[in-house]
């Protein structure tokens, strides 16, 4: 059992999308007696597997994982949200006297635990959403941008012009509250230890891992699962199903793209994703250590982990 006389332990296991995160925290969890805590957004979702590379039922079964499968598709999960209910998971884990290890590639929830983000819990506003939403189509997505530029430029800095979702959500909160969205944001001091551990590879071998992936999703199925979330009675304007791969494949089966298109938009907006990810994952981070994804590189972490749990820079 672990003793936790300062703060509580928190290992965050980091890196963009297919550098190999879910091969390498199994085998470091197994090895630290540890329990995942997912930090991906789009793992939340029941129904949502192959398109979002998840976890397997085998691999769940080998290492205890927590906030996988805890909503369908249509559930609205806030930052704020996510934070809860992970904190939640995180103290249990050390309840039970066992590590966390947070694993993922959504940079906003990462950074969101690093540097103890104060998130408003504002509430979903669906009238005030549908009339920025409307907003938007009448001066397109940069102009609603740039509104949010002006009542909060602080704010704008930390999202992407083209991320209409993001930039409707601030513009929700600040007229719900009458407060800058960034000013509510504030960062405090994080309730943990924590010790981040970076997985990187060169940018060709990333691309060239997306491209097999992409084309294994197709080959598992993709297809078939984004026809039964729509047979369901999931309305493909939802948030998890303008993700990338599902957008694609709804446009595929309305006949808007061709197959051999909705796989090379797939790697195109893959890669795009990619280079944002390094926006909050930088390899001059001082707070990150970093290893090269290789065979190995589980032991080489667990010797990091045990020295950080050593009191050992």
């Amino acid at each position: 059992m672990l003793s936790f006389e300062r703060k509580p332990p928190l290992l965050i296991l980091l890196g963009p999308t297919a550098v190999g995160k879910t091969a390498v925290s199994l085998d470091l969890a197994e090895r630290l007696d540890a329990e995942i805590v997912s930090a991906d957004s789009r793992l939340l979702y029941r129904g949502m597997d192959i398109g979002t590379a998840k976890p397997s039922e085998q691999e769940r079964a080998r290492v205890r994982h927590h906030l996988i499968d805890v909503a369908d598709p249509d559930e609205v999960w806030s930052l704020a949200k996510y934070l809860e209910a992970a904190r939640q998971a995180i103290a249990e884990i050390h309840a039970r006297g066992r590590l966390p290890l947070m694993v993922g590639g959504t940079g906003q929830y990462v950074r969101a635990f690093v540097e103890g983000w104060r998130v408003p819990r504002v509430e979903p506003d669906p009238r005030l959403r549908l009339a920025l939403e409307r907003w938007a189509e009448e001066i397109g997505a940069q102009g609603l941008y740039n509104r949010l530029q002006r009542l909060d430029p602080q704010a704008a800095i930390r999202i992407e012009p083209q991320n209409l979702r993001r930039t409707v959500r601030a513009l929700e909160v600040i007229l719900s509250t009458g407060e800058r969205f960034s000013s509510q944001r504030e960062a405090g001091a994080s309730p943990y230890r924590q010790l981040l551990l970076g997985l990187q590879r060169p940018r060709p071998e990333l691309y060239a891992r997306v491209d097999a992936r992409i084309e294994a999703m197709f080959a598992a199925g993709l297809v078939d699962e984004v026809q039964a979330l729509l047979a369901r009675g999931y309305a493909p304007e939802l948030p998890p199903l303008s993700a990338i791969g599902y957008r694609q494949v709804v446009e595929y089966l309305r006949g808007e793209i061709s197959l051999e298109e909705a796989k090379a938009q797939m790697r195109r907006i893959t890669r795009r994703y990619i280079r944002q990810q390094s926006n909050w994952f930088k390899p001059d981070d001082p707070r990150i250590c970093w290893f090269r994804a290789r065979p190995g590189v589980a032991a080489e972490m667990e010797a990091a982990v045990r020295a950080f749990l050593g009191g050992k820079n």
